[in-house]
């Protein structure tokens, strides 16, 4: 038996079936599925339920390439046998798809880097094995703030993660050729679900600033 939240899901897509599918003004599908069609920008986010990035971008069906794991991490380049899920779907974008843009999406109160700041990942688990990616991040935030709090730590974590990611994207050798051949941009975010803000890393001043919204943008 479906519990209240499933059937209320349920009902959801029936309401966007009939909205993409059934009222005859829709043509959203149709171009969707024309051959060749391919999105514009990959996004690297959270499996975090409160951080959805079409949602976020309010982005329209079709127009993102998402990829979400847990705190949002990008492995380095590796060539060694096994499950390389996040790097499958990293090349997938960049060498099928030909992504213009990617975007790299941290947010505030990321349960994976918690884990990874406080050791709450229990010895041996999936969590505690995947977060060993940011270990070079957890190490310079606690060189940089030996005596701040938990929430401190946690954030200037989230941040040092994403900067790390970073760095790993860039070891692709797919990637560079893309950047260097045909413009690929990559950028790197942050979004505070507290306060409802955006910052983007600077990578000249090597620090994330506030995206200011305008009226006026597109």
């Amino acid at each position: 038996m479906r519990n209240k939240e499933l059937l209320r899901l349920v009902a959801g897509f029936r309401r966007f079936r009939e909205r993409y599918f059934q009222d005859k003004d829709s043509t959203v599908y149709q171009r969707l599925s024309a051959p060749g069609f391919a999105p514009k920008t990959l996004v690297i986010a959270c499996s975090d339920s409160r951080v959805d990035p079409a949602i976020i971008t309010s982005a329209h069906p079709g127009e993102l390439f998402t990829v979400r794991n847990v705190a949002n991490l990008v492995p380095p380049y590796e060539t060694s046998a096994g499950f390389h899920g996040v790097s499958s779907a990293i090349e997938f974008a960049v060498v099928n798809l030909k992504v213009e843009n990617i975007i790299l999406m941290g947010h505030r109160q990321c349960g994976g880097i918690r884990a990874l700041m406080l050791e709450q990942a229990s010895e041996g688990s999936f969590v505690k094995q995947w977060m060993r990616i940011a270990q070079t991040a957890k190490q310079r935030v606690l060189n940089q703030f030996p005596n701040a709090d938990e929430e401190t730590l946690c954030r200037h974590g989230e941040m040092e993660s994403i900067v790390e990611s970073l760095k790993n994207l860039r070891t692709f050798p797919f990637v560079e050729s893309a950047i260097r051949d045909r413009g690929l941009t990559i950028i790197a975010t942050y979004f505070d679900l507290e306060k409802g803000e955006m910052h983007e890393y600077d990578t000249d001043l090597q620090k994330f600033k506030q995206i200011e919204i305008h009226a006026h943008a597109p």
